[in-house]
């Protein structure tokens, strides 16, 4: 057998497939600007490991504002103002971490969104490499008003439970567009760990920091760059 050019052969057909994924997932990129994921990782895994899935994508029209406030207020109050990491916090993590076992996290909205539609749930250098990357790009390739909307679509808010929609709808028996500023603040206390911490019943965590959210959403209001992504459709 003629291994010699086995070789080249081989590398060539190994970049030919790397580049089709890079153009695959490109062109799916760009296409996320417009139409929602059919199924995210985290949301397959979900429904095959039993937790079911419920969730309705909707249009940022069918999002109360008070919805799109209490998840800024809660996830990342600095989200008009950054390219899609806030340094800050992440150093302020870091040190957290290395002084407790309970770890902090840092994330924005945006990094949320790559870590959600592209990626897996779990702690590895290998996600965290690619969530730099989706991050980058949907900030490049999207708008603030997107990203924003993707999250409350995607973002997991309750066992089995995905999206602001299918929230409202199951712990308030109403749509999105009409959640009231403390039950948007309550479905947004419940996202560090929505399993844990529920909503229906109360657990005190929620209670706890429901009540700090809207506090913060007051504050925000005052803030243009937030005003804009949240009331304007």
């Amino acid at each position: 057998m003629n291994t010699k050019g086995l070789i080249p052969r081989l590398w060539r057909k190994i970049k030919r497939i790397l580049l089709i994924l890079f153009i695959a997932q490109f062109v799916y990129i760009i296409l996320l600007r417009w139409i929602n994921p059919p199924i995210t990782i985290t949301q397959l895994v979900s429904w095959v490991s039993g937790h079911g899935l419920k969730r309705d994508y909707v249009s940022r029209k069918n999002m109360s504002p008070a919805a799109k406030l209490a998840i800024i207020a809660a996830e990342d109050q600095l989200f008009p103002d950054h390219n899609g990491f806030d340094f800050k916090s992440i150093e302020k993590a870091m040190k957290h971490n290395q002084k407790s076992k309970s770890l902090r996290g840092a994330s924005t909205i945006s990094q949320q969104v790559a870590k959600n539609v592209f990626l897996w749930q779990g702690r590895s250098w290998i996600r965290k490499g690619l969530e730099v990357y989706f991050t980058f790009m949907i900030e490049l390739l999207w708008n603030k008003k997107r990203i924003l909307q993707m999250y409350m679509n995607v973002a997991q808010m309750g066992d089995g439970v995905y999206g602001i929609e299918a929230a409202a709808q199951k712990y308030f028996k109403k749509p999105a567009s009409d959640l009231t500023r403390q039950e948007a603040a309550m479905i947004a206390a419940c996202l560090p760990n929505p399993v844990r911490y529920t909503i229906k019943p109360v657990s005190t965590y929620v209670r706890y920091r429901a009540g700090w959210i809207m506090r913060q959403m007051n504050n925000l209001d005052q803030d243009a760059d937030i005003v804009a992504i949240v009331y304007e459709k």
